[in-house]
């Protein structure tokens, strides 16, 4: 496999005949380099006119390898052939070095390239790239890529400071120009006037340089100081990754180029390894182009609930100079939220803060002067409770937390929670399977007071910057959150309709119930202990909810057979799951009580399950004269229904099911709030108790009330 590498430009602020003749004077030994044992010139030949000289040389190097491969080897030192063209009326520089030794089992080639600046004819460029490639070397093909990379990083590292001390000894000789190259043939006045002195920059000249001049320009090629000023400080492997990767972009990318910090951005979270990184900043190219995200800033106007209720916003900076973005989300009220605006505008406005972050993180790299490339985040917890581990709402997180992953890596700086209640442990052990481990890394949890005083928020954020309800001196102006009015509450059909697609579907399901055919769901469990959660809306009409388990598997009744019936469709209503010959108490039970559900309410729940097998959900028609609990649905049920059209209900619900080992030592923490989940589920999985006693039924329906 070919190893490529490829550093920055870097530039010196001498003119090219100064460092020409620095850069000679490493020859044949350099003090720098202690590794050089010796350069023997092999040939040395000049143009006509002597403006090109090309010198080839034989370079022995003694470089830091294992004993045993010297051995194996059986040579004590590496010979490399260096091919130098220096192109004096040009004014450039070519290196072409490849490898003497083991050419056959490895392959290095290497070619650097001074050049003039093209913005000051009295600077000097310096590029550099080199290419590995392996065949085999003894089987220690791996030691020996480490060994040449390791090299390579050092070359780079010492070359301008081998420039820079030859730099320093000419000075102390007073050598401070050296004149340009000019033609033999050109006549003594103006032979004269081509070798005027031209003015010098010296390294104190240099320190004065605006911050502009330092950067260069880095739309072509990138520039070792722009990196440094702008990036960061890069290892030359980082450094390499990020120019090839760029210049891939450049020439094979269709559509907008990213900005450097944000290819830098991809490249650290998938640790510089560039094939990944190029793989997935594609993904989020394509997926950026596809739902014009680049304009999401200047086209997207926020609804004014989120205005009203998202309790969020940026708030200064941090004490490294990372914009503070400040979240309430204790005081805001997620379910009323998702149920008023649907996760796409969720996800818009979270997409919207991390365009805005990216926008705030260039411009405080103006500010503050040195590189800034993500944010800090404040996350107050107070008044954090179980509405807030509402499932869709915790289901619509994780989705909107797969979409920033993808697409804004390395975005978080630091994550301070601060209030944390006790409730936090179930929310973190939900969340944090789809956070990536780095981003993990980065949080920081204060319970209680924790975060106030020494070694909490003040060592992050300067007091004067810390929100006046956090105990600091400044005053936070983001909104204070609330219930949700349900009267803003969007329809299911309004929600399943949102045109603007950035999630591939809805969490929401949508079903018809006819008077004498009820709504079913099967929900198969292997595993007791399992925990069935439920969350729906009443949207039309009354009905009755029950939770049924059978050790058998029920056979839906097929639609053929309703079809001789001379029924056709029947839409939304589902085949019946359980059969007419079926005995409550004995081939099937019910583990919920049955619950009466007027329309207009939202009803949530959970059943920690005892036994594996079938779980049945039912949602039946509700009146004065509906059927008892026990009554089964019958075919001539469901010809009745058709009749009477106007028996109809209608709901929108969500399922899941979660595992038990994603739950253990937290049920405790679950079945103690105020959080709608069911205190009869909870007696069938302790004391070993074959039955609930009428007290646990009573409570039963009233904690699954609760959440209305």
């Amino acid at each position: 496999m070919v190893q490529e590498y490829q550093s920055p430009v870097r530039v010196y602020k001498y003119p090219f005949e100064l460092i020409m003749e620095a850069y000679v004077r490493r020859f044949p030994k350099c003090p720098l380099i202690p590794v050089l044992v010796d350069c023997q010139i092999l040939s040395e030949t000049h143009s006509d006119d002597g403006s090109v000289v090309v010198t080839e040389r034989r370079c022995t190097i003694d470089i830091e390898i294992p004993r045993l491969l010297k051995r194996i080897a059986g040579l004590d030192y590496l010979y490399f052939i260096q091919k130098n063209t220096l192109n004096r009326r040009e004014r450039t520089l070519d290196i072409r070095i490849h490898n003497e030794t083991f050419s056959s089992r490895v392959l290095v080639r290497e070619h650097c390239r001074y050049s003039v600046h093209p913005e000051n004819e009295n600077w000097t460029c310096y590029e550099q790239t080199a290419s590995m490639d392996i065949k085999s070397f003894f089987g220690f093909e791996s030691t020996a890529e480490k060994i040449v990379g390791k090299q390579y990083a050092s070359n780079i590292k010492k070359g301008k400071e081998i420039i820079e001390y030859y730099l320093a000894e000419m000075e102390r000789e007073g050598i401070s120009f050296i004149p340009r190259w000019t033609a033999p043939a050109l006549s003594t006045s103006t032979s004269s006037s081509s070798t005027t002195a031209i003015p010098v920059s010296t390294p104190r000249d240099a320190a004065l340089s605006s911050p502009t001049e330092l950067a260069g320009s880095p739309d072509d090629k990138l520039d070792a100081d722009y990196i440094r000023r702008y990036l960061g400080d890069l290892t030359p492997m980082q450094e390499s990754c990020l120019i090839r990767l760029r210049q891939w972009l450049q020439d094979g990318h269709k559509g907008k180029i990213p900005k450097d910090q944000h290819v830098l951005r991809f490249l650290r979270a998938l640790d510089f390894n560039l094939d990944k990184a190029r793989d997935f900043l594609c993904q989020s190219l394509t997926w950026r182009k596809q739902h014009q995200v680049d304009f999401l800033l200047d086209t997207w106007q926020r609804p004014q609930t989120l205005h009203d209720y998202f309790t969020g916003g940026w708030h200064h900076h941090d004490r490294d100079g990372r914009p503070l973005y400040v979240l309430r989300l204790g005081q805001m009220d997620t379910k009323g939220l998702v149920r008023a605006l649907g996760e796409e505008v969720l996800l818009k406005q979270v997409l919207s803060l991390n365009e805005e972050g990216l926008r705030r993180c260039e411009e405080n790299t103006r500010v503050f002067g040195r590189p800034v490339s993500c944010w800090t985040c404040l996350v107050d917890l107070e008044g954090l409770n179980m509405r807030h581990l509402w499932r869709p709402g915790i289901k619509a997180l994780l989705r909107i937390i797969e979409v920033v992953e993808a697409n804004y890596p390395e975005t978080l700086g630091k994550l301070l929670i601060v209030r944390a209640p006790r409730v936090f442990p179930v929310l973190w052990t939900l969340v944090s399977p789809l956070i990536d481990e780095n981003t993990r890394k980065k949080f920081l949890v204060y319970a209680g007071n924790d975060y106030q005083g020494a070694g909490g928020l003040v060592d992050y954020i300067n007091n004067e910057y810390i929100p006046d309800f956090l105990g600091g001196d400044s005053l936070c102006d983001i909104p204070e959150g609330g219930l949700v009015p349900k009267c803003l509450y969007r329809t299911a059909e309004e929600l399943e309709s949102e045109e603007y697609k950035l999630l591939t579907d809805s969490i929401y399901k949508s079903a018809s119930i006819f008077k004498g055919a009820p709504y079913e769901m099967l929900i198969e469990i292997s595993e007791a202990s399992s925990v069935i959660t439920w969350d729906f809306d009443v949207s039309k009409g009354d009905v009755l909810f029950h939770l049924y388990h059978s050790r058998r598997a029920p056979q839906p009744q097929r639609r053929d057979t309703l079809g001789a019936h001379g029924i056709g469709s029947l839409g939304a209503v589902n085949a019946p799951l359980i059969d007419k010959s079926w005995v409550l108490g004995k081939d099937y039970s019910m583990v919920e009580k049955a619950l009466v559900c007027r329309e207009g309410e939202s009803v949530q729940g959970s059943h920690i399950t005892r036994w594996p097998g079938f779980y049945i959900l039912q949602w039946r028609f509700h009146s004065s004269a509906a059927c008892t609990a026990s009554s089964l649905p019958r075919v001539d049920d469901v010809l009745a229904s058709l009749q009477v059209s106007t028996h109809k209900c209608k709901i929108m619900y969500y399922t899941e099911v979660l595992a038990s080992h994603d739950f253990r030592g937290s049920m405790t923490s679950l079945a103690s709030s105020h959080s709608g989940f069911s205190q009869l589920s909870a007696t069938t999985t302790s004391s070993g108790q074959s039955h609930a006693s009428s007290t646990c039924s009573s409570q039963s329906h009233a904690s699954s009330t609760l959440s209305r």
